[in-house]
């Protein structure tokens, strides 16, 4: 007999696969209303906004009666205090003081006082002279408190510790130390004592604009001018045009450049003046300010294409949104100055390394030169790299505009 054929060793029946739970169950999600999460957030935002309300708006619901102080209680008010009016109305009026009387209707003072101002009081009232009379009174007022009045002095800025004088040499009457006439002053405008050397922004340069002042009066003494020929350009006008050559501000040099657009006369507007084509003579400036980007151009010729050409005032050049000057390109020159500045610095090192440690007096002299010597010649390389102007480039093509400030004359172009 066999283990097959035993009935209580039979194999147990297969469980449902569904049955078997490989992880514990997840836990429940809790979830919101949403209508509940909805009122919460509108109490919320109704409350933040009654309290900015109020914090705004609640001086006005506030009692503006007696309110306590903060401290505690009422304050006592002093005797002094209480016993002095409480409003303007129980102020007492003080009772004017009144002179001797005068006898008639001008008295002796103010007869006398005309008399030494060499005015003669008429009999006859007239308005006229009374106004006279009292403008000259109050001239002669001004002039005896000018007179009176003591000598004013202004302290200069620039003035040091050691020019004012000690209390000793002060004058008893009490007026203050004499720098600086104020008379000085009124020669000198409104100028302000600033060392030019330290008035980095010149700040008295833009005080002197805005204080400049043109011819006295109120009228333009220059007249209306009528036009001399009706083929113009006139002021104000603006011509387009491309360079033709480039400009490179290392040295100085002529410009030639292109009009790209007919130029018509400025009154009507048909006739054509300066055809498409023409050439614009002209130069640059080369000089380069530190942190300068724009190269400055001027053109003093006009050379039409059938020959005709006519001189001008050195036209400005400017860009095409009528900035003045071009700008392209920029080297500032920096790889040269880093090259001095490495240059310096290993010149530096190797005369402090070139010796031992142990020298001798002679050998110390002579590394001392040699430090001071490379020294002075690393500043020397640096300093020359430093002087070194910025070079501005602008390519050939490059757009332009001329704006004229002087009325060009002209004829109609003929081919």
């Amino acid at each position: 007999m066999t283990m097959s054929d035993d009935p209580s060793r039979a194999d147990p029946p297969k469980a449902d696969p569904a049955s078997f739970v490989l992880r514990a169950r997840p836990r429940r999600v809790i979830r919101f209303k949403r209508r509940l999460i909805i009122a919460v957030a509108a109490l919320l935002c109704v409350a933040l906004f009654a309290a900015l309300w109020l914090a705004l708006y609640g001086s006005k619901w506030t009692r503006t009666g007696d309110q306590e102080v903060a401290g505690g209680g009422r304050r006592s008010t002093p005797d002094s205090l209480s016993s002095l009016p409480g409003s303007y109305d129980q102020l007492k009026k003080p009772v004017p003081k009144l002179g001797p009387p005068l006898p008639g209707d001008l008295g002796p003072a103010i007869v006398q006082k005309e008399k030494s101002l060499g005015i003669t009081p008429s009999v006859r009232p007239n308005p006229d002279e009374d106004a006279e009379r009292a403008e000259r009174m109050r001239l002669a007022q001004q002039a005896r408190q000018a007179k009176e009045a003591g000598v004013l002095y202004q302290l200069s800025r620039t003035a040091t510790a050691a020019q004012s004088p000690s209390p000793s040499t002060t004058p008893s009457s009490g007026r203050a130390p004499a720098l600086s006439p104020a008379s000085t002053a009124s020669q000198n405008g409104s100028r302000l004592a600033l060392d030019p050397d330290r008035d980095q922004n010149y700040q008295q340069r833009k005080l002197d604009f805005l204080n400049q002042r043109t011819e006295a009066g109120i009228y333009n003494p220059h007249s209306l001018q009528e036009p001399v020929s009706p083929y113009q350009v006139l002021a104000g006008s603006v011509i387009s045009a491309s360079l033709l050559t480039g400009v490179n501000s290392d040295l100085p040099g002529l410009v030639v450049a292109q009009v790209t657009e007919n130029v018509y006369d400025t009154v009507t507007g048909r006739t054509l003046l300066i055809p498409q084509g023409s050439r614009l003579v002209g130069s640059y400036d080369s000089v380069v300010a530190f942190g300068q980007k724009r190269a400055l151009l001027v053109w003093q010729r006009i050379v039409m294409p059938n020959g005709t050409s006519i001189q001008i005032d050195n036209l400005p050049a400017t860009d095409q949104a009528g900035y003045a000057g071009l700008e392209d390109e920029v080297d500032y020159h920096t790889w040269t100055l880093l090259k001095g500045v490495a240059l310096s610095t290993l010149l530096g090192v190797g005369s402090q390394i070139g010796f031992g440690g142990s020298e001798s007096d002679l050998i110390r002299a002579i590394r001392e030169s040699t430090q001071q010597s490379a020294n002075q010649a690393g500043q020397r390389i640096v300093q020359k790299d430093l002087n070194i102007q910025p070079t501005i480039t602008v390519r050939p093509g490059w757009p332009l505009r001329v704006i004229v400030h002087k009325d060009l004359v002209l004829r109609p172009y003929q081919p």
